[in-house]
């Protein structure tokens, strides 16, 4: 059965939310940390499309550039996974609570999740497109149905912490298993000639569709200006070559082939182009409605996507997440050292190479004409990530048990005790300051000077949380969160000592 190990709380004799006095000092430095991190990575994404996202703007030059590249390395994919290790942790703090409670839990977790679940597909309609909270929520359920499984008479035996993180490896090692197997395969099947081969053709497909893209974007530049109003009784002729057979591509010839690869390259860029425009024209009126009605088909593609960003994002670090509080490791960090340091120092080391090692590849030219380069430089970008966001939380977890840190950084605590507050205050923010329908500036703000407007967002946020939890137990939504899980409006005010 599931070990039930001392959270650092007493035991309680009903469900409830964890008292202030009974909380995991760590948990919310780490949460103010992660807070931190998330803000300097979305910023970009409130004042550039989110059809681009984690596409590098290779336009930047100076400071731009190296606040870009800075962040690309140190920040992001760092800190949304800190912060579903943290979901994790929390799960696993308040099922073991439950069980020292005796008292079920599955119906409360499950209301939990679907109020993070309206939540966030709120988040994603009303104000940012760029929502991860549905996605927690469904990741949650699936954590949840983990937790259930084994509980179950047949894998009742396997039922231990270490159970959890096994599960999540496999889930994490999948990508690199199948970038293993398909590079086996194409080691073994195509040559020296074959990979300098394809290289040239595949240069010849960038250069040549970028010439007839300029040209596109020429014609269509003297079209506009020739005749601004389209007569739109006269229909655009719409791939009429749909309407023929497509020719068998292996018996194309070669230079069939090279032309083929260069049409289906401009028509992807043609689109991708569209959809970036589109996204700009509807965050840079001044209408709020025009907004949110993009923001509703986006969030139809985004629903599409949840299930596998559940199952193979958020899941296994939540399942880490569940780990580390099960075995006591974030709960008794002093109990192991040297856990810590290897996470710290190998995390931190490994991770910084990696990463590093991930950009120079993806972002050098070449590897637009290679996707052997492309694949290799993205698996140790993903893997990168995930290997420094650890060390990041276990740097973290050494430094909070020493005084002196926590004398200076203890308002990182009171910003993660109301990170979900703190973290819908960014759009509300962010919308007010790029979006058309309030400040306008949207796409007109330099990368290093966003750095700028993170720093002054996250001093009065530190500010006001503090002086809110000076006042009052939760922050407001965190508030709303816990009474509607709860099914009772829970306390808001300190009591007066």
């Amino acid at each position: 059965m599931e070990s039930t190990t001392n959270t650092g709380y007493e035991t309680p004799t009903h469900l409830s939310p964890v008292e202030h006095i009974n909380r995991i000092q760590v948990m919310d430095l780490l949460r103010g940390f992660a807070i931190i991190g998330i803000l300097f990575m979305n910023i970009e994404w409130f004042n550039r499309p989110i059809n681009d996202l984690l596409s590098f703007d290779l336009k930047l030059t100076g400071l731009d550039w190296a606040a870009s590249w800075l962040v690309k390395v140190f920040i992001e994919g760092k800190f949304y996974r800190i912060f579903s290790l943290l979901f994790g942790m929390g799960f696993a703090v308040m099922l073991l609570k439950a069980q020292a409670a005796n008292k079920p839990f599955g119906a409360w977790f499950s209301r939990r999740m679907l109020v993070l679940f309206i939540l966030g597909i709120c988040h994603l309609i009303f104000l940012w497109n760029g929502d991860i909270l549905h996605d927690y929520a469904v990741g949650g359920m699936l954590l949840l149905g983990v937790v259930f499984l084994l509980r179950t008479k047949r894998f009742a035996k396997r039922n231990h912490p270490n159970t959890y993180l096994k599960i999540a490896l496999w889930i994490m090692a999948l990508p690199l298993f199948i970038a293993i197997a398909v590079s086996l395969f194409f080691g073994i099947t195509r040559t020296h000639q074959i990979m300098t081969q394809d290289w040239r053709e595949q240069t010849t497909v960038i250069e040549q569709s970028e010439v007839q893209l300029n040209s596109i974007k020429e014609q269509a530049k003297r079209h506009a200006l020739s005749a601004p109003e389209l007569d739109t009784s006269t229909p655009i002729e719409e791939n009429s070559k749909t309407e023929q057979q497509e020719p068998n591509y292996e018996d194309l010839t070669p230079e069939e082939k090279i032309a083929h690869q260069i049409e289906s390259r401009v028509d992807h860029k043609l689109e991708m182009e569209q959809k970036h425009n589109a996204e700009t024209e509807a965050f840079t009126q001044s209408k709020y409605a025009v907004a949110t009605q993009f923001r509703i088909k986006q969030a139809m593609f985004s629903l599409k996507i949840t299930p596998v960003m559940a199952i193979f994002i958020c899941l296994p670090l939540f399942l880490i997440g569940y780990w580390l509080v099960a075995s006591e490791r974030i709960t008794k960090p002093e109990s192991h050292q040297n856990f810590f340091n290897i996470l710290c120092w190998g995390g931190l080391i490994i991770g910084v190479i990696v990463n590093i090692s991930g950009t120079y590849i993806v972002l050098h030219p070449a590897t637009q004409g290679a996707i052997e380069l492309e694949v290799i430089g993205e698996i140790l970008q993903y893997y990168g990530q995930l290997i420094l966001s650890l060390g990041y939380l276990a740097l973290m977890v050494k430094l909070s048990q020493k005084r002196q840190f926590l004398k200076y950084f203890s308002w990182l605590s009171p910003l993660g005790k109301m990170a979900l507050t703190n973290y819908i205050t960014h759009s509300i923010i962010l919308t007010s300051i790029f979006y058309g329908y309030a400040g306008g500036m949207f796409g007109q703000i330099a990368r290093a000077e966003q750095m700028l407007i993170v720093v002054a967002i996250i001093f009065g946020q530190v500010l006001f949380s503090k002086l809110w939890l000076n006042y009052f137990k939760f922050g407001p939504l965190e508030w709303i969160w816990r009474s509607l899980t709860y099914l009772t409006w829970q306390p808001l005010r300190r009591s007066k000592v």
